[in-house]
């Protein structure tokens, strides 16, 4: 069985936009659904703040590396397969986190994880310029964010309950059950897009070059850094969501939603936004419009805290909401950017972008965000400085393109 991908007018089915966007949920789950759980682990085992920190890194840095595997395996091999294959290992990792008896071993189930888990964002986005072109490709990569950013939302305040009713590692049972619903999803769903006449040889050489003319063009590079810096000035906050959230302020595991809900909406009704113009207002016209958007709103917030150094929750939300609302739409279409240079590699070109998102983001969260220590002005700074330097690579890739 199949899904129908197109209907009549050429444009994306819910089936399809719906099991996409399940498969790029993996990676915000297995990010956010843990961080009211970060203080418990970090009493259980004896561990530092930033320590215990390290449970994101060992999942986004091992995410980002092999993305840049998942995506050229998947042209040489066929997207369907790889995601069945992606899937099974992830479900094996979340089940060591489960049961694991030790912080290294928790550790290393996360590796697994991440290494497996960098299949959903990176294959889905190859089979979006495998089935669409133009406006129905932004259309449905829009939609699909759109839906997939229910996710952070979820994830931490769903994670929160379970955490308080049944103990942290029942959260990661969670992951368990998700991995399994979406392998059983795809046996018999997911379509192959990618069929043997267009497939590369497979062989790691010749994997590691395609990934290597890819990430060395340096409009790619310049893009690729650009979007990873748009999103990591909103990343930082989500790193640094436990110590907001329990120690400035002084809320519940069960409250998680206070930062995570103004972040979702702006990243819903931006996706839902770029949807509805995309054809209609030029692409470089959005990226305006969006990197305007983090640069302002990061602004505001910096030059807030230094006659304010407590600001009030809602202005924190509000803040939030506009800078997810700007980072969602530069983002997609940065990305089908990127992704369109290169229309024999779209496997490789969606996996080298991955990997530079994921890094820039694994240093955001795991390695920047538990040293700040909830320090929200700090971050307002960081944020800003983030935004005009995406911006500023942004023009300077767009000039190379030229």
């Amino acid at each position: 069985m199949r899904l129908k991908v197109a209907n009549a007018a050429g444009r994306p089915t819910l089936g399809i936009t719906l099991l996409l966007a399940s498969l790029s949920m993996v990676s915000p789950l297995s990010t956010d659904t843990f961080l009211p759980s970060l203080p418990t682990i970090a009493e259980e085992f004896h561990l530092t703040p930033w320590e215990v920190q390290q449970i994101i890194t060992a999942y986004l840095l091992p995410f980002a590396f092999f993305a840049l595997v998942h995506g050229p395996l998947s042209d040489a091999l066929g997207r369907r397969r790889v995601v069945i294959g992606g899937l099974v290992l992830y479900t094996i990792g979340s089940i060591g986190c489960f049961v694991a008896p030790t912080f290294g071993t928790l550790l290393a189930c996360r590796v697994l994880q991440g290494m497996a888990a960098g299949i959903g964002p990176s294959v889905s986005r190859a089979v979006v310029r495998d089935l669409f072109e133009g406006a129905a490709a932004q259309k449905l990569m829009s939609s699909m964010v759109m839906v997939f950013s229910l996710a952070p939302a979820i994830a931490p305040v769903l994670g929160g309950w379970v955490h308080v009713a049944l103990g942290w590692r029942w959260v990661f049972g969670m992951l368990v059950v998700l991995g399994m619903l979406l392998l059983l999803a795809c046996a018999l769903f997911f379509p192959e897009t990618h069929p043997p006449s267009k497939r590369s040889h497979f062989h790691p050489v010749s994997l590691a070059k395609s990934c290597w003319h890819v990430a060395t063009g340096p409009a790619f590079s310049l893009l690729a850094f650009s979007a990873a810096l748009a999103m990591s000035s909103l990343f930082i906050y989500i790193g640094a969501a436990p110590a907001i959230i329990l120690e400035q302020w002084h809320l519940a595991e069960t409250q998680f939603h206070y930062v995570f809900i103004p972040i979702v909406l702006g990243l819903m009704l931006s996706s839902f936004a770029s949807g509805r113009i995309a054809g209609r207002v030029a692409r470089v016209t959005q990226l305006r419009i969006g990197f305007g958007m983090l640069a302002v709103s990061a602004a505001v917030a910096a030059v807030a805290h230094l006659f304010a150094p407590q600001l009030p929750i809602l202005f924190i939300q509000l803040f939030l909401f506009v800078l997810a609302s700007g980072a969602q739409l530069t983002y997609p279409v940065l990305t089908l950017e990127m992704i369109d240079m290169h229309p024999l590699a779209r496997g490789a070109a969606a996996s080298v972008q991955t990997f530079v998102a994921l890094g820039v983001g694994a240093v955001a969260m795991g390695m920047i965000a538990p040293v700040l220590h909830g320090n929200l002005a700090l971050m307002a700074w960081i944020s800003l400085a983030g935004s005009v330097l995406a911006w500023l690579l942004w023009r300077a890739g767009s000039a190379l393109r030229r």
